[in-house]
């Protein structure tokens, strides 16, 4: 709420005289809060932005605008400002007292601009849209992307609201498998191997209980592992079942480093070198 003063002058004959200050004070009637679903993201994904606005006040609110700066943000120098925050066309919805209105005309995608909103006199409204995060989104343990949707018009006093999300904070695993060398012999000696990439910022650790299982066909003998090119022990470190084929680790065993997230100061651009562990099984068909 603001405060505001006044005060009158009286002049005649060469004499000034001022009255007494007067005080007032403009209750502001909007108030705007914002939320996302969900909290956390990693690149590509779609996050669900709704903001909420009240008028308390006796009167209508009519042509109000919003503008959402997408979490935009400076980086490098000279300074460049990237915007981390797709906004997806066509995702807007627009709502009065909890009923579903015409989708609002949204003039720009970047900063996301939307007009045409009226709020009730002692009604509400909620806009509700989407948006990717992109290349420019911050990636690793302590970085986040705040966002902030303004409401401005006629007669009202700037109203913003924030909303703050951040990456996954979790390991996030992907396997491959090649095999070498592709055409072999009956009863030759074969290699499987297994790369564990990890692009999350968290360690996939002894505690995550990570399972890798594989049945071989050909049945694989004389069967050997390593783990990160150290030897693995049958019954310490794995089973392997020489009549299905079945390999399985035990619990425990696996363990995959995290990601190594890094930005261009140049562009703005965030890159994910993945933690890697490799499995390498041998054998005779």
């Amino acid at each position: 709420m603001a405060v505001f003063y006044n005060q009158a002058t009286l002049s005649y004959n060469g004499t000034v005289t001022t009255s007494n200050i007067t005080t007032g004070e403009i209750l502001e009637v909007l108030s705007a809060s914002k939320n996302a679903t969900p909290e956390t993201y990693t690149t590509g994904d779609n996050v669900v932005f709704v903001v909420s606005m009240v008028n308390s006040g006796s009167t209508a609110l009519n042509g109000i605008t919003l503008t959402d700066d997408l979490g935009a943000y400076e980086v490098g120098e000279p300074a460049v400002t990237v915007v981390p925050l797709t906004y997806e066309e066509g995702s807007i919805s627009y709502y009065v007292n909890g009923v579903l209105q015409p989708a609002p005309t949204v003039t720009s995608f970047s900063p996301l601009t939307v007009t045409g909103i009226n709020i009730p006199a002692d009604g509400n409204a909620a806009i509700i849209y989407s948006a990717t995060a992109n290349q420019y989104a911050p990636l690793g343990e302590g970085t986040s992307v705040t966002n902030t949707a303004v409401l401005s018009g006629a007669g009202i006093t700037d109203v913003s609201a924030s909303e703050q999300i951040n990456p996954e904070n979790t390991p996030s695993l992907e396997i491959s498998k090649s095999l070498s060398p592709v055409a072999v012999e009956e009863n030759g000696a074969l290699t499987y191997t297994f790369v564990i990439r990890n692009y999350g910022s968290e360690p996939a650790a002894r505690t995550d209980d990570v399972i890798f299982t594989d049945t071989f066909d050909p049945i694989l003998k004389n069967l050997t592992a390593t783990f990160n090119g150290a030897t693995w022990t049958e019954g310490t470190n794995y089973t392997y079942n020489e009549n299905t084929g079945e390999f399985t680790t035990l619990a425990g065993q696996i363990t995959v480093p995290a990601a190594v997230f890094t930005q261009d100061t140049t562009t703005g651009v965030w890159s994910t070198q993945p933690g890697e562990s490799i499995i390498t099984i041998s054998g005779n068909i």
